[in-house]
Protein backbone atom coordinates (compact mmCIF):
# COMPACT_ATOMS: atom_id res chain seq x y z
CA UNK A 1 0.00 0.00 0.00
CA UNK A 2 1.38 3.68 -0.84
CA UNK A 3 2.48 5.68 2.51
CA UNK A 4 3.19 8.68 0.69
CA UNK A 5 1.77 11.81 1.78
CA UNK A 6 0.04 14.66 -0.45
CA UNK A 7 1.82 17.86 -0.47
CA UNK A 8 -0.28 21.02 -0.37
CA UNK A 9 1.06 23.91 -1.33
CA UNK A 10 -0.11 26.90 0.09
CA UNK A 11 -0.60 29.96 -1.87
CA UNK A 12 -2.77 31.77 0.47
CA UNK A 13 -5.59 31.97 3.31
CA UNK A 14 -8.96 32.11 3.70
CA UNK A 15 -11.08 35.71 4.24
CA UNK A 16 -10.76 36.64 7.74
CA UNK A 17 -14.14 35.66 8.42
CA UNK A 18 -14.16 31.97 7.32
CA UNK A 19 -10.60 31.58 9.16
CA UNK A 20 -12.42 30.23 12.30
CA UNK A 21 -12.60 26.96 9.52
CA UNK A 22 -8.84 26.56 9.11
CA UNK A 23 -6.55 27.24 6.43
CA UNK A 24 -6.85 26.36 2.82
CA UNK A 25 -5.13 23.03 3.22
CA UNK A 26 -7.55 21.91 6.24
CA UNK A 27 -10.10 22.54 3.74
CA UNK A 28 -8.66 20.89 1.12
CA UNK A 29 -7.32 17.50 2.72
CA UNK A 30 -11.16 17.12 4.22
CA UNK A 31 -12.78 17.82 0.92
CA UNK A 32 -10.32 14.58 -0.28
CA UNK A 33 -10.52 12.83 2.25
CA UNK A 34 -7.28 12.79 3.69
CA UNK A 35 -5.87 12.11 7.22
CA UNK A 36 -3.42 14.51 8.36
CA UNK A 37 -0.89 11.95 8.59
CA UNK A 38 -1.46 11.28 4.28
CA UNK A 39 -0.84 15.36 4.34
CA UNK A 40 2.27 17.41 4.28
CA UNK A 41 2.22 21.21 3.99
CA UNK A 42 4.25 23.74 1.88
CA UNK A 43 3.25 27.90 3.05
CA UNK A 44 4.56 29.10 0.10
CA UNK A 45 3.03 32.49 0.59
CA UNK A 46 4.90 32.54 3.55
CA UNK A 47 8.30 31.61 1.65
CA UNK A 48 8.84 28.49 3.00
CA UNK A 49 11.25 26.60 0.57
CA UNK A 50 9.32 23.76 -1.62
CA UNK A 51 10.79 19.70 -0.86
CA UNK A 52 12.03 17.54 -2.90
CA UNK A 53 10.14 15.88 -5.45
CA UNK A 54 10.41 12.00 -4.92
CA UNK A 55 8.50 12.47 -1.15
CA UNK A 56 4.63 12.40 -2.53
CA UNK A 57 2.11 10.74 -4.16
CA UNK A 58 0.78 14.03 -5.61
CA UNK A 59 0.66 17.81 -5.04
CA UNK A 60 -2.23 20.08 -4.53
CA UNK A 61 -2.26 23.75 -5.24
CA UNK A 62 -4.55 26.52 -3.27
CA UNK A 63 -6.28 29.01 -3.86
CA UNK A 64 -4.96 32.83 -3.42
CA UNK A 65 -6.11 36.51 -2.86
CA UNK A 66 -3.12 37.12 -5.16
CA UNK A 67 -2.68 37.69 -8.47
CA UNK A 68 -0.65 35.22 -10.90
CA UNK A 69 0.29 38.25 -12.76
CA UNK A 70 1.69 40.46 -9.59
CA UNK A 71 4.74 37.72 -10.31
CA UNK A 72 5.46 37.50 -6.93
CA UNK A 73 8.83 35.62 -6.07
CA UNK A 74 7.33 32.77 -4.35
CA UNK A 75 4.64 32.32 -6.70
CA UNK A 76 7.30 32.51 -9.35
CA UNK A 77 9.33 30.34 -7.80
CA UNK A 78 6.83 27.52 -7.39
CA UNK A 79 6.18 27.67 -11.24
CA UNK A 80 9.48 26.24 -11.80
CA UNK A 81 9.33 23.73 -9.22
CA UNK A 82 5.79 22.87 -10.57
CA UNK A 83 7.16 21.93 -14.05
CA UNK A 84 10.19 20.21 -12.52
CA UNK A 85 7.48 18.31 -10.54
CA UNK A 86 5.18 16.93 -13.65
CA UNK A 87 8.81 16.33 -15.51
CA UNK A 88 9.32 13.76 -12.86
CA UNK A 89 5.83 12.34 -13.31
CA UNK A 90 4.15 13.77 -10.36
CA UNK A 91 0.64 14.16 -10.43
CA UNK A 92 -0.28 17.83 -9.67
CA UNK A 93 -3.65 19.27 -9.43
CA UNK A 94 -4.34 23.11 -9.01
CA UNK A 95 -7.78 24.85 -7.75
CA UNK A 96 -8.41 28.58 -8.59
CA UNK A 97 -5.24 30.57 -8.23
CA UNK A 98 -3.27 27.20 -8.25
CA UNK A 99 -5.12 26.66 -11.81
CA UNK A 100 -4.00 29.87 -12.72
CA UNK A 101 -0.24 29.51 -11.46
CA UNK A 102 -0.04 25.83 -13.58
CA UNK A 103 -1.52 27.17 -16.77
CA UNK A 104 0.82 30.09 -16.15
CA UNK A 105 3.97 27.50 -15.49
CA UNK A 106 3.34 25.78 -18.26
CA UNK A 107 3.26 28.48 -20.87
CA UNK A 108 -0.56 29.63 -20.94
CA UNK A 109 -1.73 33.44 -20.25
CA UNK A 110 -3.39 34.81 -17.40
CA UNK A 111 -5.30 37.62 -16.63
CA UNK A 112 -8.17 39.56 -16.07
CA UNK A 113 -11.32 38.12 -17.17
CA UNK A 114 -12.69 40.48 -19.35
CA UNK A 115 -16.15 38.76 -18.51
CA UNK A 116 -15.69 40.76 -14.82
CA UNK A 117 -16.21 38.31 -11.50
CA UNK A 118 -17.18 34.95 -11.45
CA UNK A 119 -19.00 34.29 -8.18
CA UNK A 120 -21.60 31.63 -6.53
CA UNK A 121 -22.33 28.28 -7.48
CA UNK A 122 -22.43 28.29 -11.24
CA UNK A 123 -23.11 25.23 -13.66
CA UNK A 124 -19.70 24.10 -15.37
CA UNK A 125 -19.88 22.11 -18.81
CA UNK A 126 -18.29 19.58 -19.00
CA UNK A 127 -16.60 19.17 -23.31
CA UNK A 128 -16.57 16.07 -25.13
CA UNK A 129 -12.80 15.93 -24.43
CA UNK A 130 -13.93 15.23 -20.83
CA UNK A 131 -15.62 12.00 -21.48
CA UNK A 132 -12.13 10.29 -21.76
CA UNK A 133 -10.51 12.08 -18.74
CA UNK A 134 -10.01 10.05 -15.28
CA UNK A 135 -11.12 12.77 -13.61
CA UNK A 136 -14.25 13.60 -15.14
CA UNK A 137 -15.57 10.61 -17.05
CA UNK A 138 -18.87 9.41 -16.03
CA UNK A 139 -20.20 12.96 -14.24
CA UNK A 140 -23.11 14.87 -15.90
CA UNK A 141 -22.26 17.29 -18.65
CA UNK A 142 -23.36 19.82 -16.76
CA UNK A 143 -22.43 20.65 -12.84
CA UNK A 144 -22.66 22.51 -10.18
CA UNK A 145 -19.31 24.01 -9.04
CA UNK A 146 -18.25 26.98 -6.75
CA UNK A 147 -16.42 29.85 -8.31
CA UNK A 148 -14.72 33.19 -7.01
CA UNK A 149 -12.18 34.97 -8.76
CA UNK A 150 -11.39 37.88 -10.77
CA UNK A 151 -9.01 36.57 -12.98
CA UNK A 152 -8.81 33.13 -15.39
CA UNK A 153 -6.90 31.37 -17.72
CA UNK A 154 -6.69 33.48 -21.04
CA UNK A 155 -5.30 30.95 -22.89
CA UNK A 156 -4.29 27.36 -22.26
CA UNK A 157 -0.91 26.38 -22.73
CA UNK A 158 -0.14 24.68 -25.76
CA UNK A 159 -0.12 21.20 -25.42
CA UNK A 160 -3.69 21.31 -22.86
CA UNK A 161 -6.17 19.50 -23.13
CA UNK A 162 -9.97 22.23 -21.78
CA UNK A 163 -12.17 19.92 -20.33
CA UNK A 164 -14.68 22.50 -19.16
CA UNK A 165 -16.52 25.93 -18.92
CA UNK A 166 -19.09 28.35 -17.79
CA UNK A 167 -20.52 31.15 -19.21
CA UNK A 168 -18.34 33.29 -18.06
CA UNK A 169 -14.89 31.30 -17.93
CA UNK A 170 -14.03 28.77 -21.65
CA UNK A 171 -11.13 27.25 -19.07
CA UNK A 172 -13.20 25.95 -15.89
CA UNK A 173 -10.74 22.67 -16.02
CA UNK A 174 -7.46 21.85 -17.99
CA UNK A 175 -4.59 18.72 -18.25
CA UNK A 176 -1.88 18.34 -19.29
CA UNK A 177 -0.02 15.76 -20.30
CA UNK A 178 -1.13 12.42 -18.03
CA UNK A 179 -0.79 13.38 -14.23
CA UNK A 180 -2.00 17.26 -14.38
CA UNK A 181 -5.00 19.27 -13.68
CA UNK A 182 -6.00 23.04 -13.40
CA UNK A 183 -9.76 23.52 -12.31
CA UNK A 184 -11.23 27.30 -11.19
CA UNK A 185 -13.96 26.01 -9.33
CA UNK A 186 -13.23 25.24 -5.57
CA UNK A 187 -14.35 21.73 -5.00
CA UNK A 188 -12.56 22.14 -1.27
CA UNK A 189 -15.79 24.88 -0.90
CA UNK A 190 -19.32 23.94 0.98
CA UNK A 191 -22.48 25.94 0.87
CA UNK A 192 -21.46 27.80 3.68
CA UNK A 193 -17.39 28.50 2.81
CA UNK A 194 -19.53 30.28 -1.15
CA UNK A 195 -22.08 32.12 0.83
CA UNK A 196 -19.38 33.04 3.47
CA UNK A 197 -17.28 34.63 0.61
CA UNK A 198 -19.99 36.11 -1.51
CA UNK A 199 -21.00 38.03 2.00
CA UNK A 200 -17.98 38.99 2.39
CA UNK A 201 -17.44 40.43 -1.36
CA UNK A 202 -21.25 42.05 -0.94
CA UNK A 203 -20.06 45.60 -1.60
CA UNK A 204 -17.92 44.65 -4.53
CA UNK A 205 -20.37 42.98 -5.86
CA UNK A 206 -23.22 45.44 -5.55
CA UNK A 207 -21.11 48.31 -6.98
CA UNK A 208 -20.26 45.70 -10.17
CA UNK A 209 -24.53 45.22 -10.67
CA UNK A 210 -24.59 41.69 -9.21
CA UNK A 211 -27.09 41.76 -6.06
CA UNK A 212 -25.38 39.57 -3.33
CA UNK A 213 -28.88 38.71 -1.86
CA UNK A 214 -29.76 36.48 -5.19
CA UNK A 215 -26.18 34.99 -5.44
CA UNK A 216 -26.35 34.12 -1.41
CA UNK A 217 -29.81 32.46 -2.25
CA UNK A 218 -28.58 30.24 -5.25
CA UNK A 219 -26.16 28.48 -3.82
CA UNK A 220 -26.26 25.09 -3.46
CA UNK A 221 -24.15 21.64 -2.87
CA UNK A 222 -21.84 20.58 -5.58
CA UNK A 223 -20.76 17.38 -4.55
CA UNK A 224 -19.50 16.17 -8.45
CA UNK A 225 -16.80 18.96 -8.09
CA UNK A 226 -16.01 17.71 -4.89
CA UNK A 227 -15.95 14.10 -6.56
CA UNK A 228 -13.38 15.66 -9.25
CA UNK A 229 -11.17 16.32 -6.07
CA UNK A 230 -10.92 13.02 -4.59
CA UNK A 231 -10.72 11.15 -8.09
CA UNK A 232 -7.47 13.28 -8.33
CA UNK A 233 -6.36 11.53 -4.86
CA UNK A 234 -7.01 8.20 -5.92
CA UNK A 235 -5.52 8.51 -9.42
CA UNK A 236 -2.32 9.86 -8.08
CA UNK A 237 -2.49 6.47 -5.44
CA UNK A 238 -2.88 4.09 -8.45
CA UNK A 239 0.55 5.23 -9.69
CA UNK A 240 2.42 3.52 -6.47
CA UNK A 241 0.04 0.01 -6.74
Amino acid sequence: MNTLPFLIIETGRPIASLRRLGPFSHWIRVAAGLSARDTAICPVVDDAPLPRHDRYAGVLITGSAAMVTERHPWSERSADWLRAAAADGLPLFGICYGHQLLAHAFGGEVGYNPRGREMGTVPVALKPSAAHDPLFRGLPTQLPAHTTHLQSVLAPPKDATVLAQSALDDCQAFRVGEQVWGVQFHPEFSATMMRGYIQARRNELNREGQCHLELGRSVRPAPQARDVLRRFVRHARQRHL
